[in-house]
């Protein structure tokens, strides 16, 4: 029986190097790696590192995902700052995600609604960070003996454990609610005043998706008309790396790399991820965005085995039958799932079989579903990682883009993809539509002691309309009536440049540039930054990444404003500098055949809606023509390659005659309508060969359908499949000249 569908309305996270939703996002689409060393802030590398891991008291791995400092004001949730050092830092930064999901959602502290029907469900495990030093304090007797043992004067022995006991956080009054798991939710409900059920679940990796489970439940109940679920881990400490390495889990060579077949153990993360959930009805009701819409979660216990955290392949295979059942949705019709994926060599196996097998059972043959696992890019977060999963699964669906998964070079041969609904996903890609169903995606999550979570997302209907703009590129736009002015303008953005302007800072002085800006104005200069992901402040003295990109490029900016040309523009090392009035009309040239690409236009496609428009309007005259036919969209962005055989493969595909020239019509239309977003329209236009026909559309003359049936009927022919024409006779160009009537 199929469950009452729920709404993801909101969201907000920090994971790693990314302090926010759109960073989250941007990370994922633009593959970043937020692995790295483990930093001052955490643990001391030198005192519990070894390589050997049978060495007792160390670790033998030193990387992990680790969260950047954040500019935490206790006053703005009405906390004393004296109890800061009392309360864990999943509870401060629980608050500040909690708040970002529920503003995401339209449900920011301006909005009234009943707040006594908001349910606060979340995954975190025992243990807090807070407990491991105030139990440390606790050991003095231990020290205090082994000193006198020792022969040490009883003066003496007090000085030393005094010096101890201040190497660690005093016992005080707000140290008991502060250390507990439970007050991460308990202190949202609190700060933010929210009357609905409010706990934690612990079902350890599993955290976060037996509490968005509980979550559904309280709304299908009734009990809540909206839920604040997810995950918060925030312990990266020494001792959360000593339980992984004496298991051991953990990755020797510092990375986890799931699915390839080097793959030698996760990498522990830390991060906070929350969703806002609603009753779809509700949702539609109340006018609420929507990401996408959860249609079922399946769960299970692993049952009789002989290891109580060892994974069980009929366990996982309990939990995606059930999920599929209670959803009704086919696995037949899911083309992406969000893994577990943790690296290990056991783990990743065990799920990729019980995948297949329940995968199988829907469809016999075929390969139709990207794999992937956002562990690869910052690690395996606990009690979060189902969150992180479930975000950027959401994400994927609302954007309508297959994400990649990093650190696969080969896959693993176990695994046995060869035969396989499965393959996996190594880059962004547009993830085009079926006419037989909407875009669907799993999401896995398993935790020690035999816990099975495996949850059905479907997108929500309606066409993208906004692009999927996350902050990757800024727009520096500058103008004066003179030249002087404009030179005060660059010395200004100099100054910021020296002082190190990167982030939040560096995107909105770009977007004060862009409303400034004036086409009607003398002197122009426009430039875009690369912003880069948030990253550790640099070391003292050294410039960040942005700084120095836009020291270069205003170098380059002053080069052109000394130039000074006249009616004219011209581009110089990355800056696009006119004066005076343009002095011709702009012409579209487009390309001709020879010109096509795998991947060609694929940030468009992953970014602009028109992108994709042009890719399913492709797609659906082929699919007219030919349903069995491979789609326009899979020749242009077919699935990942691992060897150069399998590469050449796909370039020899989208280079038959009859493949290339619908394919560049369909990246022509792509990049000639996100010009039209832009309001940029050409006087006149042309093209190379087979780019004549886009030129008519670019022209008016022909719809879109019209582009891509000619370019269908047009390939066809000149590859010598006209039906009762010889295949030799490939047909003939014909020039005419006359007048347009």
């Amino acid at each position: 029986m199929s469950e009452s569908p729920v709404a993801i309305i909101g969201m907000g996270c920090l994971f790693p190097r990314a302090q926010g939703l759109r960073e989250f996002w941007r990370n994922i689409r633009t593959g970043v790696d937020a692995i790295t060393e483990v930093p001052g802030t955490h643990w001391p590398v030198d005192a519990y590192f070894d390589a050997n891991p049978s060495s007792p008291d160390k670790t033998y791995c030193k990387r992990g995902g680790f969260l950047s400092p954040y500019p935490f004001d206790p006053i703005e949730f009405g906390i004393p700052p004296t109890a800061l050092e009392a309360t864990d830092t999943a509870q401060l930064l629980g608050l500040v995600v909690a708040r970002m999901a529920l503003e995401d959602a339209g449900y920011g502290p301006s909005r009234t609604f009943d707040r006594e029907r908001v349910s606060v469900v979340l995954g975190v495990t025992g243990t807090q960070e807070l407990v491991i030093p105030l139990g440390a304090r606790l050991g003095h007797p231990i020290w205090r003996k082994a000193l006198l043992d020792s022969g040490v004067s009883p003066e003496k022995t007090d000085e030393v454990v005094e010096k101890i006991s201040q190497a660690y956080v005093p016992w005080q009054e707000n140290s008991f609610p502060g250390l507990l798991g439970n007050v991460v939710a308990g202190r949202i409900a609190n700060r933010l005043d929210l009357g609905g059920t409010n706990c934690v679940v612990d079902a350890a990796c599993a955290s976060s998706l037996s509490a968005a489970h509980l979550g559904a439940l309280e709304l299908e109940s009734g009990r809540a008309d909206m839920v604040l679920t997810g995950g918060v881990d925030t312990l990266n400490d020494i001792f959360m790396f000593m339980c992984f390495s004496k298991t051991p889990a953990l990755s020797p060579t510092g990375d986890a790399r799931p699915f390839d077949e080097s793959a030698d153990g996760t990498i522990l993360g830390e991060g906070i991820g929350m969703l806002v959930l609603k009753r779809l009805d509700r949702a539609e009701r109340d006018g609420d965005r929507i990401y996408c819409v959860v249609r079922g979660i399946g769960t299970s216990s692993d049952g009789r085995a002989k290891s109580i955290y060892a994974p069980r392949q009929d366990g996982q295979q309990k939990a995606l039958r059930n999920a599929y059942a209670r959803s009704g949705v086919s696995p037949a019709t899911v083309e992406l799932v969000e893994a577990h994926g943790t690296g290990t060599k056991v783990g990743d196996v065990t799920e990729v079989d019980a995948l297949r097998t329940v995968y199988r059972e829907a469809r016999a043959e075929g390969t139709w579903c990207a794999l992937g696992s956002v562990k690869s890019q910052i690690g395996h977060t606990k009690a979060a990682a189902g969150a992180a999963g479930l975000i950027k699964a959401a994400l994927a669906l609302h954007h309508k883009v297959l994400p990649p998964t990093l650190k696969v070079s080969k896959p693993n041969p176990k695994l046995g993809l060869d035969d396989h609904p499965f393959y996996l996903s190594t880059e962004a890609r547009p993830w085009a539509p079926r006419s037989e169903h909407p875009r669907r995606s799993g999401v896995s999550s398993f935790g020690f002691g035999g816990s099975n979570f495996h949850v059905v997302l479907e997108e929500y209907p309606g066409k993208k309309t906004e692009p999927s703009w996350d902050g990757s590129v800024e727009i520096v736009a500058l103008s004066a009536p003179t030249r002087a002015e404009l030179e005060a303008l660059l010395a200004d953005w100099e100054s910021a440049a020296r002082a190190g302007l990167a982030g939040a800072a560096l995107a909105g002085k770009a977007a004060a540039s862009r409303r400034a800006f004036s086409t009607a104005h003398a002197r122009r200069l426009v430039f875009a930054l690369d912003v880069f992901s948030l990253e550790e402040k640099p070391s003292a003295g050294a410039e960040s990444k942005e700084s120095v990109q836009l020291s270069k490029l205003l170098a380059a900016a002053k080069a052109a404003l000394a130039k000074d040309p006249e009616g004219s523009w011209e581009l110089r090392e990355g800056v696009y500098h006119g004066a005076g009035v343009a002095s011709g009309k702009l012409a579209f040239v487009f390309p001709g055949q020879g010109s096509q690409y795998v991947g060609m236009g694929r940030e468009l496609a992953c970014v602009f809606p028109e992108a994709q428009e042009a890719l399913e309007q492709a797609d659906a005259v082929l699919l007219e023509e030919n349903p069995t036919a491979v789609r326009t969209s899979e020749r242009i962005f077919p699935r990942p390659a691992f060897d150069d055989e399998s590469r050449k493969a796909q370039e020899a595909a989208l280079t038959a005659t009859d493949v290339a020239q619908p394919a560049l019509a369909c990246t022509s239309l792509a990049a000639l309508s996100v010009l039209g977003r832009f309001s940029v329209r050409a006087e006149a236009a042309c093209g190379h060969s087979f780019g004549e026909l886009v030129a008519l559309h670019a022209a008016g003359r022909i719809e879109a359908r019209a582009l891509f049936e000619l370019a269908r009927l047009r390939g066809r022919l000149m590859a010598g499949g006209n039906g009762s024409a010889p295949a030799a006779d490939r047909g003939t160009m014909l020039a005419v000249s006359a007048p347009l009537e």
